[in-house]
């Protein structure tokens, strides 16, 4: 099996034979999402399938772009971030502009994932914490009572 860079995808759209097209339900469980998910990103314009009648048939290109979209999401990418970047693309260029796009939107989510993470560790240490003074308070009064007047 030949891997295809998301460039020779997008280069080879115009020289697709009929096995490599995928039909939705193919591409659905090839990449483990449903079929709404497929047609929502058609309707947003980050997917462009080919119709046969009422048939959607997907290229490289759409395969390529549906595995962006599907690590931009991983990362924490809204569609919009994920959409302004992969339409720079162009397969002729340089691409310096979405390369830098890139870079810079990649740059703003990796702070807020470093901050998420900083607020998690906090809210996992605090609740450790009180977790292990739950436990002492249980202990205190699963142990029996020495009486004073003894």
């Amino acid at each position: 099996m030949k891997l295809v860079s998301v460039a020779e995808a997008a280069a080879n759209e115009n020289n697709l034979t009929g096995e490599d097209y995928v039909r939705i339900g193919e591409m659905a469980k090839k990449y483990s999402v449903t079929l709404r998910t497929l047609r929502f990103y058609e309707d947003k314009g980050l997917l462009n399938p080919k119709r046969e009648g009422s048939t959607r048939l997907y290229t490289r290109r759409d395969r390529a772009r549906l595995k962006l979209i599907l690590l931009g999401r991983k990362v924490g990418f809204s569609l919009r971030d994920v959409k302004q970047m992969i339409d720079l693309y162009d397969p002729s260029g340089t691409n310096s502009k979405q390369l830098r796009l890139t870079i810079d939107k990649s740059e703003k989510q990796l702070g807020r994932l470093q901050k998420q993470r900083q607020l998690l560790d906090e809210a996992i240490d605090e609740l450790t914490n009180h977790m292990t003074v739950v436990r002492q308070l249980l202990a205190d009064r699963a142990a029996p009572q020495v009486s004073a007047a003894g």
